[in-house]
């Protein structure tokens, strides 16, 4: 079977996606497959690269940029036939179910979420209501429109402090990676966030800030849901960006986290209820706040999470007793499934 690996992007994650494709090359069973590298160049062109058959043909990340050495190729030049597309797209206009659309139309398969779990997980705002109209606990917050903005800035960021308090976290309601998310801890800084925020989307998520461990599940499956052990974020603040997340490596995963065997319950409970909520199938990674006095909140989930050295969905498999190779089998094998279940019903519905 040949693997279509889609990656880079027009997103503010094409870096990010780069460096997942290249850890996902280096793990993918070559004696099963194949794989053909597309790279999206970030003025969206789409490139081929030459066969990969063997790991040893990729030495780094850097090979992986096809901007001088690729061929175009469209879309539709992908055959049907003894074929999956991998989409390793973080961000909109890959994680946001605009390229799983396009798979759905070309009845190619591919690997991960569908078109509704993968626009309803990327949206922080959408998401947010249908985690709480699933009765999960989600910290209050204020979402604010572009246009409104324009309008009237002083009226919003009143709305903002009448419902919250400092300190506050700003968030393009579109965006992941901890891109375009300041902390604000007074007006300036809440003015100066939202600015930041509006960068990279047309909506902005204002959150109250609280004073909480970063725990992470991952989820597994389609029908059949399968969750990890949960894992901590332990940084040296509260509250870490792109840099600390990416470059410098500030962020220190303990995997599986120090909690209770009833908090461990609880969480992977609740990380499962969040993925049926949106409709999920494939992968997500669902990240949660623990409080000291072991109240959780849902943060939000990530339906393609990183899969960089430093990225914690493989690692929180790896540790739950699934190696990584295991790990990129068995999504390959979710996508080949939940193809041939949409097929079946297409047909029944004939």
């Amino acid at each position: 079977m040949n693997i279509f690996l889609v990656y880079g992007g027009k997103s503010a994650e094409h870096d990010v996606s780069i460096l997942s494709a290249y850890s996902i090359l280096k793990e993918i069973y070559y004696n099963y497959y194949t794989v053909t590298p597309v790279y999206i160049s970030r003025e969206g062109k789409w490139l081929k690269g030459a066969e990969i058959t063997d790991p040893s043909q990729i030495n780094s990340s850097q090979d992986l940029i096809l901007d001088e050495i690729g061929e175009d190729i469209h879309f539709s030049d992908i055959p049907k036939e003894n074929t999956i597309v991998f989409p390793v797209l973080h961000g909109p206009n890959g994680e946001d179910g605009t390229v799983q659309g396009l798979l759905e139309v070309l009845e190619i398969p591919y690997v991960g979420a569908g078109v509704l779990a993968s626009a309803t997980g990327m949206d922080k705002i959408i998401s947010k209501v249908l985690f709480k109209e699933a009765g999960l606990p989600i910290v209050p917050y204020y979402q604010v429109k572009g246009t409104d903005w324009n309008a009237n800035q002083e009226l919003v960021i009143n709305e903002a402090e009448s419902i919250l308090s400092y300190p506050m976290f700003v968030k393009p309601s579109n965006m992941g990676s901890s891109v375009g998310i300041s902390e604000a801890k007074n007006r300036e800084e809440l003015v100066d966030a939202v600015v930041k925020a509006f960068e990279y989307d047309r909506r902005v998520l204002i959150e109250q800030g609280v004073q909480a461990r970063e725990i992470e599940v991952a989820v597994l499956g389609n029908e059949d849901i399968n969750t990890s052990v949960p894992g901590e974020l332990v940084k040296k603040q509260q509250f870490y960006d792109y840099e600390s997340k990416y470059i410098s490596n500030e962020v220190v995963p303990q995997i599986p986290a120090k909690l209770s065997e009833e908090i461990t319950k609880t969480l992977r409970e609740y990380a499962a209820r969040a993925f049926m909520a949106i409709d999920g199938n494939g992968l997500t990674r669902v990240d949660f706040f623990l409080t000291a006095d072991e109240e959780i909140y849902i943060n939000e989930v990530n339906t393609f999470p990183g899969f960089t050295n430093y990225s914690m969905y493989p690692r929180l498999w790896e540790k739950t007793g699934l190696a990584y190779g295991d790990l990129i089998e068995e999504m390959i094998q979710l996508g080949l499934r939940r193809f041939k279940a949409r097929q079946n019903q297409s047909l029944k519905d004939r």
